[in-house]
């Protein structure tokens, strides 16, 4: 399937739109230079096309399997994985100490998305295993990193998490699977986890589990959860690998998409674990992984976004179908795209990736800052961002995808072209690692806890390009300046609410609508950085005039507070 990293837009950003520069002035962050972060992402752009893209249709059409208790990858991941763990880049962000390259998180953002885009089946490996890692350097002990922190920078081994099963969902405190102490430091973990992406592999020498669990007396809920390494293979002092754990994959589950990710039921029978971190704050220590997660899975729908935007244009500047009013002229292609609803169409596919992935390199760079500085602001801006970044990205790659299948028409339906796949690949993105309705309640609840002081600073800094925009690019400035009272109030009316199911009723558009305006303050800033009335500015021009609109109905539904909700009886609803 064709797909070209988009190195050169992520260069753009970076330098000109999301300030990545003040990450890079940073005393922690000192070495990613501009020429480094160039260089990491044209390689991992090579590795993408040439590698990766080919084996985006192999994991569709060739699923992994179940075999006598072992998973078996699609046709090809053999190498795919080879080239990635070979290249470093399961270890971009990690610790130089145990072999990572240190490098910041908004650069493996870049590198993850067009991973994604590329095979989003295989990235889900080594995406995972980025989390376990830093969750490990953030509670593990020393001497659990000093033995597993190695082989998962390497990608000899990989690392997965555990949290769901049949009876606890986003529910998480509802677990049943019990730790009980061994009496020599280790625990027997029992209990059925469900879910569990790429729970087996034989692509890795060791599949590493981090599975949360119940100690005996443990208090009821998520204030009563322990986090536990379970290997597949119990591993050595010296880091060789030793007996197999009493574990097993039950079964693969049957899924929409992504079918080249093993989704694996697995089964811990007293099972050997090690505790991480402290008993009973294992919530802490997987939400460590978990946030990982979150802003990656956002990268995700982004990725697929990118990648069915370019299958589709393919399409569209091949197929021939109707006279269109560009024929005969130098603009003209003779084909499908020179009709005005595909343009429209195209035109959506690029404004929307460009604006969820501005938004998500700025969560990247406000995450970055976090760590180099530990400065509170910075912290908070980042937690504001992550949901934002996380649905919006996932909310595009559904969109686009359906773009790209709608363009190509009767034959999107086919699935020989693999328009189809993107969509069906790109859906799940909304509902792991929290759903898109869990995301933002999340930022009208917990992310509000500061009277939206975080959220205002948000809308302070749109209004400040807005005005400086205002003498070069008037309309536009205006139109993005407006915008930015509308969301303030809309702001202030969420603030306002005692009760927080009245933010529930109208979270989830409250969150779209502040994605849409954010997205207008990245182009905006973008065609000021471009200096004329350039390609970025008409593209701007675009999201600004017709898609920023749709802010209004947005924050006009998050405003409506529960009742009407709830006028519906349950009788009316299920009638």
């Amino acid at each position: 399937m064709p797909y070209r990293a988009p190195v050169s837009e992520f260069s753009f950003l970076l330098d000109k739109v999301i300030g990545f520069k003040a990450v890079q002035e940073t005393e922690r962050f000192a070495e990613a230079s501009p020429d480094m972060v160039s260089a990491v992402l044209t390689e991992a752009g090579r590795m993408c096309d040439e590698v990766m893209a080919p084996l985006q249709r192999n994991g569709d059409l060739h699923p992994a399997v179940l075999e006598n208790g072992v998973v078996r990858s699609s046709k090809g991941y053999d190498e795919g994985y080879k080239a990635i763990a070979e290249g470093g880049w399961v270890a971009i962000t990690a610790d130089p100490e145990h072999g990572g390259m240190g490098l910041p998180l908004t650069v493996a953002t870049a590198v993850n998305e067009m991973m994604s885009g590329a095979c989003l089946s295989l990235q889900l490996n080594p995406l995972l295993t980025q989390g376990q890692i830093e969750a490990l350097e953030h509670h593990a002990s020393d001497e659990m990193k000093a033995l597993y922190l190695p082989k998962l920078i390497s990608g000899e081994w990989s690392g997965t998490m555990n949290l769901t099963e049949p009876q606890a969902g986003s529910d998480v405190g509802a677990l049943s699977s019990k730790a009980e102490p061994n009496g020599d430091g280790t625990y027997a973990i029992t209990g059925q986890k469900i879910y569990i992406s790429w729970g087996d592999s034989d692509l890795v020498e060791n599949v590493c589990h981090l599975v949360l669990a119940r100690l005996p007396d443990a208090a009821p809920g998520t204030k009563g959860i322990s986090l536990f390494m379970v290997p597949k293979y119990i591993p050595n002092e010296d880091g060789s690998l030793g007996e197999a754990n009493s574990l097993r994959v039950v079964s693969l589950e049957h899924k929409l998409g992504i079918h080249g990710s093993p989704t694996c039921v697995m089964e811990y029978d007293r099972a050997t674990g090690w505790l991480v971190g402290e008993e009973n704050k294992g919530m802490a220590a997987m939400f460590t992984m978990m946030n990982n997660a979150r802003l990656g899975v956002g990268i995700q729908g982004i990725g697929i976004a990118e990648g069915a935007m370019q299958h589709a244009i393919a399409y569209a500047m091949d197929r021939k179908q109707g006279r269109t009013p560009l024929d005969g002229t130098p603009e003209g292609t003779g084909t499908i795209l020179d009709h005005a609803d595909v343009r429209r169409m195209v035109a959506t596919m690029k404004a929307d990736t460009f604006a969820a992935r501005a938004i998500a390199l700025a969560c990247g760079v406000g995450i970055d800052m976090t760590a180099a500085t530990g400065d509170k602001a910075w912290t908070a801006r980042a937690a504001f961002l992550t949901p934002i970044a996380t649905a919006f990205g996932t909310e595009v790659g559904m969109r686009v995808s359906e773009l790209g299948v709608q363009i190509h028409g009767g034959m999107g339906f086919i699935e020989e072209t693999g328009a189809a796949q993107y969509s069906r690949d790109v859906r799940v993105t909304a509902i792991y690692e929290g759903t898109n309705g869990i995301q933002a309640m999340d930022m009208v609840a917990r992310k509000m806890m500061d009277g939206g002081e975080t959220a205002n600073a948000s809308i302070d800094e749109i209004e400040a390009t807005a005005e400086e925009a205002r003498a070069k690019l008037p309309d536009l400035g205006e139109a993005v300046w407006q915008s930015a009272e509308t969301l303030r109030e809309a702001t202030e009316w969420m603030t306002a609410q005692g009760e927080l199911n009245e933010r529930f009723a109208g979270a989830v558009p409250y969150l779209m609508g502040f994605a849409r305006v954010l997205g207008a303050h990245y182009h905006l800033k973008a065609a000021l950085a471009e200096g004329d009335n350039g390609p970025r500015t008409r593209l701007a021009r675009f999201y600004i005039t017709r898609l920023l609109p749709e802010h209004i109905g947005h924050l006009a539904h998050a405003t409506c507070g529960a009742e009407d909700l709830y006028a519906l009886t349950t009788d009316e609803l299920t009638a």
